[in-house]
């Protein structure tokens, strides 16, 4: 296997407690600064396992160093959880796994990748910007009457 290429995750991956180790520490840095805090707080082996059913879950490394969810949602590959350790920051896998969200939407004859940012990360927003997303929108999770979070989209060139 190529240092940076990903692998696709089955339900019974061994690597399931280090995919939600990695993101609970790459996700960390968000808790002080986030409102509503985010859904990796409470998401367990089982979601992700469900998420290997359901959608994909992408890895580079064993262990782990990087790790991106997908799931087709509205005419769309949604990308979550795209995580980086910091260890391997800086080696393109974060562009790696968009790309990969890419081939993978266009290999299912989807228009585009979309990802979901909450509005105080604002360097997050500059990072997926300069890989091709554009904002489409805002969204306000359940209880908040202020936008918490802004859709971004990509879109997919077709061969």
């Amino acid at each position: 296997m190529q240092p940076h290429s990903p692998e696709r995750c089955r339900p019974d991956d061994p690597r399931l407690p280090a995919i939600l180790s990695l993101i609970q520490r790459a996700f960390a840095y968000m808790d002080s600064r986030i409102d509503p805090p985010s859904s990796m707080t409470r998401l367990t082996l089982a979601d992700i396992a469900k998420q290997c059913e359901t959608g994909e879950v992408w890895v580079v490394g064993d262990p782990p160093v990087a790790c991106v969810f997908f799931k087709e949602l509205d005419g769309c590959l949604y990308l979550g959880k795209l995580a980086v350790d910091d260890t391997a920051r800086g080696q393109g896998l974060a562009r790696r796994m968009v790309d990969l969200a890419v081939e993978r939407a266009a290999a299912r004859g989807l228009p585009e990748v979309e990802l979901q940012a909450r509005v105080e990360l604002v360097e997050n927003h500059a990072a997926f910007t300069k890989m091709g997303f554009r904002k489409t929108g805002e969204t306000a999770h359940a209880g908040y009457d202020r936008p918490t979070s802004i859709t971004m989209r990509k879109p997919v060139t077709h061969p």
